[in-house]
């Protein structure tokens, strides 16, 4: 995650830096009153620049995604983005409201003002002081709303397909903090490069705003289908989803993955793309486990020839990389995009030996077939460990197993605890960081 943790602290201090130029938190004289103006515009500035590029990011831009390492990373950075402008968001809000409140209270005593001199404002500054008392008000309401709708987004318990649905409200409720940010950000910031840069990012992350609203995010790239084939592992709880598509599809590589609607009322879900691109054949293969309330009900609700659209594809966990050979970790259902990868090298052989060790819980005999003959058609060594049988799988085990490691990169696909916890023995080990790849395959 090098590229999202570089780029989430880079804007923090290109939007620190560009304020600072146009301002500081050293107000001269100090007092409790003059600092609290300059951080509630600091700290305005901070949420709304990193709200901006968090909905820019939603639209899943496809040209991003080499720079970030992909769509799961660029993910990653947007649930980083939200966190940080719900925390400065407080934080604003309580410099601006709570002393408000303390002053009530008796805790703080506002500075009596001195006589005002005449003001000669010019047309813009002027509207935009008239609107100063109504953007504040509805401002703190939008506030409201999209703290809350931050916070129902990081629950896990909350069921994705109403996840989907009250995520998209955040636009709405950007596009008051817009208009908020526009009237009250000090007039004079506009002509600075602070200034400059908000009106980018107020500007972009608009659009995106309008985008999501009107159901347009990733439009040039949905692509229609029938289901033509399902099979159901009753052991593993795991659904395989063969999908023929019409024309439009671009092709893909193993280890990415699509967002799939098979039902509009309960939105798009992303699923590993299981199947090596065949384009005279036009079918494409998805496996998904029964985790969660939507995946469960899937092999109910799925029936051959209902028709799909499928979006993408999106990800850049494409087993490219320049060492010597390849050790691959796919644990549970994160084996999906290592048997995309078979299927690839049983059309093309690569000249890389390869390991893969797939750890699960759970076993099915006609499926441990499939994937046996994958490999075997591959090239590729396969090692099973099932958990209750075979044991845990560890750092330490897979380098008894594969004895010139230190050559090896390492591509994981799994339970995330499991893959960090499988990233530091690595490196404790000696591995570089740029030869151990995971796949963060969580869209919330």
């Amino acid at each position: 995650m090098k590229q999202i943790k570089i780029f989430f602290v880079a804007l923090l201090l290109i939007l620190t830096a560009v304020w600072l130029l146009a301002d500081s938190l050293l107000p001269e004289p100090f007092t409790y009153f003059s600092f609290r103006h300059v951080f509630v515009q600091y700290s305005g500035v901070i949420a709304i620049g990193v709200m901006s590029i968090a909905m820019m990011l939603a639209l899943r831009p496809k040209w991003l995604e080499p720079h970030l390492d992909g769509l799961d990373k660029m993910y990653r950075l947007h649930k980083w983005l939200g966190i940080t402008a719900l925390v400065a968001s407080v934080i604003h809000w309580w410099m601006a409201q709570g002393t408000k409140w303390m002053v009530g209270w008796g805790w703080l005593a506002k500075p009596e003002r001195g006589p005002r001199g005449q003001e000669t404002l010019g047309f813009i500054e002027g509207l935009f002081r008239s609107q100063r008392g109504f953007a504040e008000s509805v401002g703190e309401w939008a506030f409201y709303a999209a703290a809350a709708l931050i916070v129902l987004a990081l629950i896990k318990r909350f069921p994705y397909h109403l996840f989907i649905k009250t995520h998209q409200l955040i636009s709405i409720a950007y596009l008051v903090l817009a208009y908020h940010a526009l009237i009250l950000i000090e007039f004079d910031y506009w002509l600075q490069p602070v200034g400059w840069l908000m009106a980018l990012l107020l500007a972009g992350g608009s659009v995106a705003a309008v985008v999501a609203l009107t159901g347009r995010i990733g439009r040039d790239r949905k692509v229609t289908g029938a289901i033509d084939g399902l099979i159901y592992f009753d052991a593993l709880r795991t659904l395989e989803i063969s999908v023929q598509l019409k024309r439009g599809w671009h092709g893909h590589r193993a280890g990415q993955f699509a967002f799939v609607t098979s039902n509009p009322k309960e939105g798009a879900h992303p699923y590993t793309i299981a199947s090596a691109w065949d384009r005279d054949d036009g079918h494409i293969v998805f496996i998904t486990k029964a985790l969660g309330d939507h995946t469960r009900r899937l092999r109910n609700t799925l029936k051959t020839g209902m028709p799909v659209t499928v979006e993408g594809p999106y990800g850049c966990f494409d087993f490219n990389d320049p060492q010597a050979r390849q050790i691959w970790v796919g644990a549970g259902i994160g084996i999906t995009p290592f048997i995309a990868r078979l299927k690839e090298l049983a059309k093309i052989p690569g000249d890389k030996p390869i390991d893969l060790f797939h750890a699960t819980a759970d076993y099915d005999q006609s499926a441990m077939d499939k994937l046996t003959a994958d490999a075997e058609a591959a090239g590729v060594k396969l090692h099973v460990l099932v958990s209750g049988r075979d044991g845990r799988l560890d750092c330490n085990r897979i380098c008894q197993i594969v004895s010139q490691w230190q050559s090896a990169s390492v591509w994981f696909c799994g339970p995330s605890g499991f893959g960090s916890s499988l990233r530091k023995d690595f490196l404790a080990q000696g591995l570089s960081a740029k030869h151990y790849h995971q796949e963060l395959f969580q869209m919330r």
